[in-house]
C-alpha cells in the first residue's frame, strides 16, 4: 500500500490529524488494531478546552459537540467543607471548557472520515515502523494473518503510551522522562441526577474526589485510592460512604444512584524528547502522559495534531521543511507547561502517603491563598480552559 501520511492509531490525534489532512488535500491512511465498535465503545472522560472545541467546530466535527456537550464556565474548589467558585468566564475573557466524552469524539471523527471515503484499517495490528529516515519510511502491520507494508512520506506514531512507534526512535536518539505517583482514581459511573452544575474538585484529609457528569441521567466520579487496590473490594454501599464522608460540609450531599462501572484508573506523567525522528512523528499518548488531574490529556493531543498538521501542510504546499523540524520544540513547550499544571493540581489536591500533619496544613495553605487571589485563580482558569494553539 502507499499513501502520503500513514498514522498509526485512531484514537483522537490520529483521526484529527487525518481529518485536518484531508482538509488540506493530503492522503492519509490510519491503522488500528481495535475494530471500530471496539473504539466507539470504550467508555473514556473527556474535558474540552475552548481550542479543541473551536477547531473541531470550524473544521466541521463540532455539531453534536454542540448539542450534547456541557458548558462550564467555572469550576469548584472544595476543602474543609466549602466550596469555591473559579469563574472561568470572568478570568478568562468568556472562555470554558466543554464536558464530552473522549469515546464522543472518536465517533464524530470517525463519522466524518469514514464520510470523506477515508481508509481506516481497523483490525490491523502495527508491528513496526522501518526507513524512517528516508524518503521513503514503512509501516509494517497485521490485516487478516497476513504481514502487509504501508509505505509513506511521513509516519505519524499516534498508537498511544504502549504502541511499537516510540520503539522506531533509537534509543540513543530520545530521553525519556516520567514520574510514578504513589496515587490512584477510583472511577465509578452512576445513574444519577448531577450533583453539580459544575465539576467540583476536593480536597479532603482522606484524599481527593472529583464530582463530574456524563449526562443528566448518567455521573462520573472519582476518589482517590491506592492504585495497588482491587475494584471488587469497594462495594457500593462503601463506595458512597467513602464519597460522602469526604466531600460532606455545609449541608452538601452527593446524589446517589446504582454504580454500573468500576475502575481504577493510576497516575503518571511521562514525556518522550524528541517528539520525532526522521520522517517519524510522535503525538498525544504515544509522546507524553499526564495526571488526568489537569484535564489535559485528550487536549495536549489535539494541540500536538495542529501543529504538525500545519508542518505537514506547509511541506506538501511548499516543500518548506522548517515547521516540520520545529515540530518537537513547538509541541514540546506546551507539554511541559502542562504537566507543570497537572502536577500543580495534583500536589494541592491530594492527599500523598507519606504526608504528616504539616504537609495538609501546608496544603491547606495553598488552597486558602488560590481562593483568596485573583492572580492564582486567573492563572488556574487560563490553563485549564486551555492556551491558543497559536
Amino acid at each position: 500500500m502507499r499513501t502520503q501520511v500513514g498514522i498509526v492509531g485512531a484514537g483522537p490525534a490520529g483521526l484529527m490529524l487525518s481529518h485536518l489532512l484531508h482538509l488540506s488535500g493530503i492522503e492519509s491512511v490510519v491503522i488500528e488494531s481495535r475494530t471500530r465498535e471496539s473504539i466507539e465503545a470504550t467508555i473514556r472522560a473527556g474535558v474540552l478546552e475552548q481550542s479543541t472545541v473551536d477547531l473541531m467546530t470550524e473544521t466541521g466535527v463540532g455539531d453534536r459537540l454542540r448539542r450534547e456537550g456541557f458548558v462550564h464556565h467555572g469550576i469548584a474548589i472544595r476543602f474543609s467543607g466549602r466550596s469555591h467558585r473559579i469563574d472561568f468566564q470572568a478570568l478568562t475573557g468568556g472562555r470554558a471548557i466543554t464536558v464530552y466524552a473522549q469515546h464522543e469524539v472518536i465517533k464524530d471523527l470517525i463519522r466524518a472520515r469514514l464520510g470523506a471515503g477515508a481508509t481506516i484499517l481497523f483490525g490491523a495490528r502495527a508491528t513496526g515502523v522501518d526507513d524512517v529516515q528516508s524518503a521513503r519510511p514503512k509501516v509494517h502491520f497485521i490485516r487478516n494473518g497476513r504481514d502487509e507494508d504501508l509505505s509513506c512520506d511521513f509516519v505519524v506514531g499516534a498508537d498511544g503510551s504502549y504502541g511499537v512507534c516510540r520503539a522506531g526512535i533509537p534509543e540513543s536518539a530520545h530521553q525519556d522522562y516520567a514520574r510514578i505517583y504513589p496515587l490512584g482514581w477510583f472511577g465509578i459511573l452512576a445513574k444519577a441526577p448531577p450533583s453539580s452544575n459544575e465539576l467540583i474538585y476536593n480536597s479532603h484529609e482522606r484524599g481527593f474526589v472529583l464530582v463530574s457528569t456524563r449526562s443528566p441521567q448518567v455521573q462520573r466520579m472519582y476518589f482517590q485510592c491506592d492504585p495497588s487496590e482491587s475494584v471488587e473490594s469497594w462495594s457500593q454501599d462503601r463506595i458512597w460512604a467513602e464519597l460522602q464522608t469526604r466531600i460532606a460540609g455545609g449541608g452538601f450531599r452527593l446524589k446517589e444512584g446504582e454504580i454500573f462501572q468500576k475502575d481504577i484508573i493510576p497516575m503518571r506523567s511521562f514525556v518522550c524528547e524528541p517528539m520525532q525522528y526522521g520522517r517519524l512523528f510522535l503525538a498525544g499518548d504515544a509522546a507524553h502522559i499526564v495526571p488526568p488531574t489537569g484535564a489535559k490529556g485528550l487536549n495536549l493531543s489535539i494541540a500536538d495534531i495542529h501543529v504538525l498538521a500545519r508542518a505537514i501542510s506547509a511541506y506538501y504546499a511548499s516543500k518548506a521543511t522548517d515547521l516540520l523540524d520545529a515540530y518537537s520544540t513547538t509541541a514540546l513547550r506546551r507539554v511541559w507547561r502542562a504537566q507543570h499544571f497537572s502536577y500543580w493540581m495534583t500536589s494541592m489536591l491530594h492527599r500523598f502517603p507519606d504526608a504528616n500533619a504539616f504537609d495538609r496544613k501546608r496544603q491547606l495553605a495553598e488552597l486558602e491563598l488560590l481562593i483568596s487571589s485573583r492572580s492564582a485563580q486567573t492563572l488556574l482558569a487560563q490553563n485549564y480552559v486551555g492556551l491558543p494553539l497559536g
